[in-house]
């Protein structure tokens, strides 16, 4: 069991090379820009710095846009430190680098750590790009490098599903 789980890891990681590898890093502007939000209705608590909208929520941070039903923004000294969205499908879509094409994911829950970089979809999460799409419970992508984990190293019983499709003949 450990012995396919290793090749399991190896077969994931290569693939993510291979799907990933030809766009090393993310817009580079992408973090240096502030993060904007649309809702229907938006509160901010205070006492809990939290911040929480609904309704057709539109978050753009540059090349960065997450469509959800709900968001709540969690601040740390007046800085957003997570952003957790939530909706029957909350989606995202981020251009890696200057004309290459776009990566899009969906899952129920979706968490932003804007300071890490890093996005995590969890519950029936997927991911595309190109011709290559996987989907597990819990899929971790670091907006700035572009490389995706997918799969809890906790459990066995969580699966990884990965579709390579061939290029397409000319």
């Amino acid at each position: 069991m450990k012995k396919n789980k290793k090749c399991l890891i190896l077969c994931i990681y290569s693939l993510f090379l291979l799907l990933y590898g030809s766009h090393p890093f993310a817009l580079e502007s992408d973090a240096e820009q502030p993060i904007v939000i649309d809702s229907d209705t938006a509160t901010y608590d205070d006492a809990t710095q939290l911040s929480t909208y609904t309704g057709n929520v539109i978050s753009v941070q540059g090349s960065i846009r997450v469509n959800s039903d709900k968001l709540v923004v969690h601040f740390k000294d007046g800085e957003a430190e997570k952003l957790v969205f939530t909706g029957k499908m909350a989606k995202f879509k981020q251009t890696p680098s200057e004309g290459a094409e776009d990566i899009t994911g969906e899952a129920f829950t979706g968490e932003f750590y804007p300071k890490r970089n890093l996005l995590v979809l969890i519950n029936n999460a997927t991911v595309w790009q190109g011709s290559g799409a996987y989907s597990s419970d819990y899929i971790e992508y670091d907006i700035k490098t572009s490389l995706v984990k997918a799969g809890e190293k906790a459990s066995d019983s969580k699966r990884v599903h990965v579709i390579i499709k061939p290029k397409a003949k000319q």
